[in-house]
């Protein structure tokens, strides 16, 4: 075993019994190329990802490559998903280089980390033009040697382009409802029409493009919005991307009409689109969304959650040293599981004798056109499928629990929570919280990245805060339960004390009390997920709604300036920055409830009928959902601290009393909760 037997991250353990020296990030490894004037070689990746695997079978665990390395290089080996401040900068660096970028990420560097090579993959030897491993290790070898001045001044020269991009940004940029109607055009210059989804195969979900197109298509009548947003889900939740038998979704399809994923399955992934399928739930009422989001959640519940209530981080796509093998069926073992009722399953989830993957069935519903809820019949067969599967080598599951992510899910869980009527996932949302709460900040109050066997670590990145901020707010959503909205507003203002740039606005990635990079990022692109600096962007309009404090406001205003210069280049990139200037341009209603103690919403002996009927229409409201403050003896003074400006409604003597509020304005009170809806 190398030193890597030491680390928590199960990616790096993946590579403890290679022959290879490695080192995890540190000063140890940068110390060691700086004494021995070796070059770095620096591996980023995940322990789920296939490719990731591919590399190491075929290099990492060569005694020839590992001879190379050994040899001539320090070796550094960083999970992505425990240190995505290093991810962010160096993935930066290889799309800058080589005009896209993927996992594993390769990056040779000089010992002071500025880095002159950038790749993803690489064969071990060269093949079909593409440059292998192997050559490239010993040409940098060669130039190392006999001219080094040259790749140091390569190294330096990608640093400065760092900093002058850096430099340049903030500044005049498009207004935000400019940025908005490009970015929709954007989304529908690029919507497949024939299957959904955005450009060609592989397609990736990007739920958050789905969020805007349906409150867009609301909000401003567009058909055409909620058709593409509908297609969207409509097919992904009927292909074989989602997993028809055991519930959840892959991080994207292969093809074009969502049949073949990459069968890796990812906790952010899921509960995000989660969100999105709850979304679209309340507009259209298809049973098959609601169905979505319940197997999703029972999926996460069932596969990822930890003993004490956190989610784990993802699903292997390999089992048994193949991709997908978990997942997919021949027509002669759907026989032999459910006999007689096999051909009627078989027809139901296209599963066929030449099969769609590899001689075998992905299954999947494409074939049924429209479908409703699945009925109870086929579900009890799919459950005997299910309990076959369960049978086979079992997946890889990276078993880290990170904090954004599962903050990502704690808002899925508190949104479904609240629009089903489910208190189990209100149950799964609060667990998750108490433990972020207990497990994931230091001594000093400051939020973590990670936990794994006993221990957290690393300083949380923006990202953290704004998801987690953001998921405080939907659990306050759910419950009304106060403490959430203060704690969340509490987290905000150590997020601007430790990312806020007061020179140019925005937020960097990574802390200023964190290790300094050779360039600190601040990123606005939405990804997989959207980015740390829209969500926070949505933090601070609900904090501006849901406080009235003219400090969020104003921090809001300038955050949006900051991101509207960078949306305009690309708009439809930053489609969830998007969604917080729709909300912006088209404020929504603030309602504040003011009850009475026998009315209170944890009051004896239980809640007034009202908040029911309140309840109710905010689960079948269909555009942006108004905030709500809900206020009584028990809750006033801690609500007056995080909102001042309720100080000011009084609490009736009995009952309920509702003001609806616009634009700082409030419209007369009324105790009918039925008056909310028409107003709206």
């Amino acid at each position: 075993m190398n030193r890597l037997a030491c680390e928590k991250s199960p990616y790096l353990l993946q590579h403890k019994n290679n022959p290879i020296d490695w080192f995890a990030w540190g000063n140890e490894a940068f110390e060691r190329a700086s004494r021995e004037n070796k070059p770095v070689f620096l591996s980023i990746g995940y322990s789920t990802c296939h490719w990731c695997h591919v590399m190491a079978h075929e290099s990492f665990e060569d005694v020839e490559v590992a001879e190379v390395l050994n040899r001539g290089f320090v070796s550094v080996k960083v999970d992505r998903e425990e240190r995505p401040d290093i991810d962010a900068v160096y993935m930066t660096v290889c799309q800058a280089l080589t005009g896209s970028g993927g996992w594993p990420v390769t990056i040779l560097m000089t010992p002071d980390k500025k880095p002159f090579y950038a790749g993803t993959y690489l064969p071990k030897k060269s093949r079909y033009g593409v440059t292998g491993l192997l050559d490239i290790l010993e040409k940098t070898e060669e130039l190392w040697k006999n001219d080094r001045e040259r790749l140091m001044q390569a190294g330096q020269k990608i640093v400065d382009m760092l900093g002058r991009e850096q430099e340049t940004e903030g500044g005049e940029g498009e207004k935000p409802e400019t940025a908005l109607e490009r970015g929709i055009q954007e989304l529908k210059g690029r919507f497949d029409y024939r299957y959904g989804g955005f450009g060609t195969a592989p397609k990736f979900p990007a739920p958050h493009n789905i969020m805007l197109l349906l409150e867009y298509g609301v909000s401003e009548e567009d058909d055409a919005c909620l058709k593409m947003g509908e297609k969207t889900l409509d097919f992904m939740a009927r292909g074989g991307m989602f997993d028809q038998i055991g519930g959840g979704f892959s991080r994207y399809s292969t093809d074009d009409e969502w049949i073949v994923p990459h069968f890796e399955k990812m906790l952010y992934d899921n509960a995000l689109l989660a969100q999105v399928y709850a979304q679209a739930y309340v507009i259209a009422k298809k049973p098959i969304y609601e169905e979505v989001v319940k197997r999703i959640l029972d999926y996460a519940r069932r596969e990822l959650m930890s003993p004490e209530g956190a989610f784990y981080c993802g699903q292997d796509a390999d089992s048994g040293g193949s991709e997908g093998s978990y997942y997919v069926f021949t027509k002669e073992e759907i026989e032999t599981v459910l006999g007689k009722d096999a051909e009627t399953f078989c027809k139901w989830y296209g599963v066929s004798d030449e099969g769609n993957f590899e001689g075998k069935s992905i299954p999947n519903l494409l074939g049924h056109g429209t479908i409703g809820k699945t009925p109870r019949w086929m579900k009890e067969l799919r459950k005997k499928i299910y309990a076959y599967r369960r049978e086979r080598m079992p997946l890889h599951r990276d078993d880290k629990i990170l904090t954004a992510w599962n903050a990502m899910m704690i808002s899925a869980c508190a949104q479904a929570g609240f629009l089903f009527e489910n208190e189990a996932y209100i149950r799964m949302a609060r667990r998750a919280d108490s433990f972020l709460a207990d497990d994931l900040f230091d001594d000093s109050g400051r939020l973590l990245v990670r936990y794994r066997d006993g221990e957290s670590a690393f300083f949380g990145n923006l990202d953290d805060y704004a998801y987690y901020c953001l998921a405080l707010i939907h659990l306050y959503e759910a419950v009304f339960e106060i403490s959430y909205l203060k704690r969340a507003a509490q987290l905000a203002e150590q997020m601007m004390d430790l990312f806020w740039d007061e020179k140019r606005g925005g937020f960097y990635f990574y802390g200023n009390d964190d290790e300094r990079l050779i360039h600190r990022p601040k990123e606005t692109y939405d990804g997989a997920a959207p980015s740390g600096n829209a969500v926070a962007l949505h933090v601070l309009l609900w904090l501006s709604r849901l406080t009235g404090k003219a400090q969020w406001l104003d921090f809001l205003n300038d955050q949006a300036e900051f991101i509207a210069f960078d949306a305009g280049r690309i708009p439809s990139g930053h489609s969830y920055a998007l969604l917080a200037f729709h909300r912006m341009l088209h404020p929504g209603a603030e309602i504040v409830c003011v009850a009475s103690d026998e009315a209170a919403p944890d009051g004896a002996p239980a809640p007034h009928p009202a908040f029911k009927e309140l309840f109710s229409v905010l689960r079948r409201w269909k555009g942006t959902r108004p905030a709500v403050l809900l206020k009584c003896r028990k809750n006033a003074k801690d609500l007056s601290d995080v909102a001042p400006f309720t100080e000011n409604y009084p609490i009736p003597e009995s009952g309920i009393q509702y003001y609806l509020c616009r634009n700082q304005m409030c419209g007369r009170p009324f105790s009918d909760a039925s008056e909310i809806e028409k107003n709206l």
